[in-house]
């Protein structure tokens, strides 16, 4: 962060006096896209991932109009809130205690799903510059529904990466306070 000098601030004193003090505001720069981490509900990091998308929210309306409005203008009513599956991406590793949980919402090959516990709710966490936490979002409820592979090409050299997406039914924004 950068210190930018924004014009002096004047005050009184306890004796009357005017005092000039030069007042300094933080510039915060935006954050970068490539710096995240993923947390489970209990504060695991759960895994290194490349790609975090879907996250989109849209609130659906009922127009109507009310009866004493004489401008005949039509209002709006929010009745559902939705929200967009979201996709984390990351090369293929041998790690498989994240693939677990999503696998357990899947069928086997002779039975149903055999998860408990399949909602979870997880935590992404941008990092500034320094490694430091900065924003989050809590994605409630997130309920795996989809496990994918990036096609193998013997003409391409591009890492195998696997895409995991989830249901989520919330979206919480957290400041996350600043280090000192």
């Amino acid at each position: 962060m950068a210190e930018y000098r924004v014009g002096p601030a004047m005050y009184r004193d306890e004796n009357g006096n005017i005092i000039e003090q030069p007042s300094y505001t933080q510039r915060e720069d935006p954050l970068i896209g490539c710096r995240f981490i993923v947390e489970t509900d209990n504060g695991d990091v759960v895994a290194a991932f490349s790609q975090f998308s879907g996250m989109k929210m849209e609130v659906q309306t009922l127009g109507n109009r009310y009866g004493e409005d004489a401008r005949g203008v039509q209002d709006y009513l929010p009745v559902m809130t939705r929200f967009a599956p979201v996709t984390f991406t990351r090369g293929v590793i041998g790690e498989l205690t994240f693939l677990d949980w999503i696998f357990s919402a899947a069928a086997r090959l002779d039975s149903g799903p055999s998860g408990e516990n399949l909602r979870r709710t997880l935590l992404v966490v941008a990092l500034d510059e320094t490694g430091s936490r900065r924003i989050s979002w809590r994605l409630k409820d997130a309920l795996p529904i989809g496990y994918e592979i990036s096609p193998m090409d013997a003409l391409r050299t591009e890492v195998l990466t696997e895409s995991i997406t989830f249901q989520i039914t919330g979206v919480e924004r957290i400041l996350e306070p600043a280090e000192t």
